[in-house]
């Protein structure tokens, strides 16, 4: 258990294997550590470093000698400090609340949840103002103005679960059901590559007939065939299999947690229990997975006070990859006739999670991009670092249906969300010639 205000120190590792060889280490030797996202200074947004403790940290330098470990580099978790967040007009027309919590971000102290309460509900337009401008300062001093651009295939829409907000459930009688093969998915895969992609987005129902076999096949195939990175979206699994994946070489996983409030959560997941839910998410920790979690804005029953736990879960658990997107209602669901959540509520959760999360990578959402053609452009600016494109097979995409008028994002729409509406950069490896009259954009897959 670390204390938020103690000293600790980041050791950094030279890959995924040597992170856990060193975790492994040890804890075997009673050295309490944690997983967390790595530092600003060490560049990559999605690299994972072991903390320790200040006390730990002799011992800990000891034992990796004498393993004959030798780690790329020992670093102080030092706090990320703003200058210039206050000035004398601003303290005129805030509240003194909100100018003490703008201290603690100056100083890089961690928030309390009534700080996160606080930057969650302020109906001030100044003090609005000023959360999404930290936002994005934070944003850009920690994962820099490049938007990364990451291709997701929804590979099958079978689900075992029922939970009340998706449109896939496995009692929706009025989906219709399909299930890519593996040919047709390596397909789409090769397009992302060809575009330039890294990251290909595995994401499904939970799909029994996807057996781990099925899955750790495909994956073998992507990084033989491509070597790109994989993530993974296909619900809770076992810790072998999640094993598995990581063995075949699955790098991330997406398993949202879509809310932290255990009433809510049993009322949306009529087959699921927080507790799994919670241990899968710890598992993937364990397994050294760039770990991704998130949740849903506009939930019957949420509040301000659940949203702000689950940005603190967020923190505490060390996430990597955070989805936030407004709840949308989806045909044939029991939350069919719901109304849809907020998008100036879904907007400042983006904002706070950066502000809270600091390096970590927040998508702009589609469920977002659904709700209005701007929202994706305004979650960019309030910290927000990742398009999704939808590169489902045109045949299929209707039919993963999760919520209802889902905006099918393509990379012509991604290009100028960042590099027009909100001049950010585009990254070095996605290749764009003649956006505006290449044809595969217009077509294909994309």
């Amino acid at each position: 258990m670390f204390f938020l205000d103690a000293k600790s120190y980041l050791i950094m590792a030279q890959n995924s294997s040597e992170m856990l060889m060193i975790n492994k280490l040890l804890n075997k030797n009673n050295i309490n550590t944690d997983l967390v996202p790595a530092p600003p200074e060490w560049g990559t947004v999605c690299a994972i470093a072991v903390k320790i403790s200040d006390s730990d940290l002799e011992k800990s330098k000891n034992l990796l000698e004498l393993a004959g470990i030798h780690t790329a580099a020992i670093l102080e978790d030092r706090k990320l400090k703003l200058q210039g967040l206050i000035d004398r007009k601003l303290g005129l027309i805030v509240s003194e609340q909100f100018i003490g919590i703008l201290k603690k971000i100056e100083n890089g102290d961690e928030l309390h949840k009534e700080d996160i309460v606080y930057l969650l509900a302020t109906d001030k337009k100044r003090e609005i103002d000023t959360i999404f401008a930290t936002a994005d300062r934070i944003r850009k001093e920690t994962v820099g103005d490049v938007v990364e651009i990451r291709g997701a295939i929804e590979f099958s829409n079978y689900c075992r679960k029922n939970c009340k907000y998706c449109g896939i459930g496995g009692k929706n009688s009025e989906v219709k059901r399909y299930r890519m093969t593996e040919d047709e998915i390596m397909d789409v895969v090769l397009y992302l590559k060809s575009i330039g992609l890294r990251t290909v987005i595995l994401q499904s129902g939970e799909d029994l007939y996807w057996s781990s076999d099925k899955i750790v096949s495909i994956i073998k195939r992507i990084k033989e065939t491509t070597g790109m990175r994989i993530t993974l979206s296909v619900g809770e699994k076992t810790f072998e299999e999640y094993e598995e994946f990581k063995k075949a070489g699955a790098e991330n996983f997406l398993l949202k947690i879509e809310t932290t409030n255990r009433d809510i959560f049993k009322e949306i997941h009529p087959d699921d229990d927080f507790d799994e839910r919670l241990q899968c998410s710890k598992w993937l920790k364990e397994l050294g997975y760039i770990n991704g979690s998130g949740n849903i804005i506009g939930l019957p029953g949420q509040t301000i006070q659940d949203i702000a736990g689950d940005i603190l879960f967020f923190r505490d658990m060390g996430i990597n990859m955070i989805g936030i997107g407004p709840f949308i209602p989806a045909k044939g669901s029991p939350y069919e006739n719901y109304p849809h959540g907020d998008i100036a509520l879904t907007l400042r959760t983006v904002a706070v999670t950066r502000i809270v999360c600091k390096k970590v990578y927040i998508p702009s959402t589609t469920a977002l991009a659904s709700l209005s053609k701007d929202a994706q452009v305004w979650a960019l600016n309030a910290g927000a670092n990742t398009i999704m494109l939808i590169n489902t097979p045109l045949e299929y995409r209707s039919s993963y249906n999760i919520y209802d008028n889902k905006n099918m994002v393509d990379l012509e729409a991604a290009v100028y969300a960042v590099e027009k509406a909100a001049n950010r950069k585009l990254p070095s490896y996605l290749k764009v010639p003649g956006l505006d009259s290449d044809a595969k954009l217009k077509g294909g897959f994309s």
